[in-house]
């Protein structure tokens, strides 16, 4: 008899627990691939610095496996637009962000210290951009994985 209280409280807590997990799942909609550039398949995904990559096919993960490096600035963009990092610092300096100090690079506004580091990504063509502001060392020194 006092079983099934017991048992319903721990059912209760493993729903409560499932929800919680659904409630912070990255939101992969405007997700792009990093190996193809396609939409991506939430259940196509590695583990990258801290979070999630998400991937558009079952092949793409190892092309990615193999070839981390090429991919990485791809990789980190997405990590950013699907909510799983967020933007602490300039990915230039790595000082404080002004928050009028911005430039688009992919879709995403990227933030930074002054309007020298503006200038700087400004100059600099697309693929540049991308390495500049979310390349391995910027992404170390701007970002946190936040999920």
């Amino acid at each position: 008899m006092k079983m099934r209280p017991l048992l319903t409280g721990m059912a209760a807590a493993v729903v409560m627990c499932v929800a919680a997990q659904l409630a912070v799942a990255a939101d992969v909609s405007n997700a792009k691939c990093p190996v193809s550039g396609k939409a991506c398949d939430e259940s196509q995904s590695v583990a990258f610095d801290g979070g999630k990559v998400y991937f558009c096919c079952d092949k793409c993960p190892a092309e990615f496996e193999k070839n981390k490096a090429k991919y990485a600035a791809k990789a980190a963009l997405q990590l950013v637009v699907t909510g799983q990092a967020k933007q602490e610092k300039c990915p230039i300096s790595g000082k404080p962000i002004d928050a009028s100090q911005t430039v688009e690079v992919d879709g995403v506004k990227v933030a930074f210290c002054c309007k020298n580091c503006v200038a700087k990504v400004n100059k600099a063509n697309e693929a540049d951009q991308l390495k500049m502001c979310f390349g391995s060392a910027a992404f170390k020194k701007a970002y946190k994985v936040t999920q």
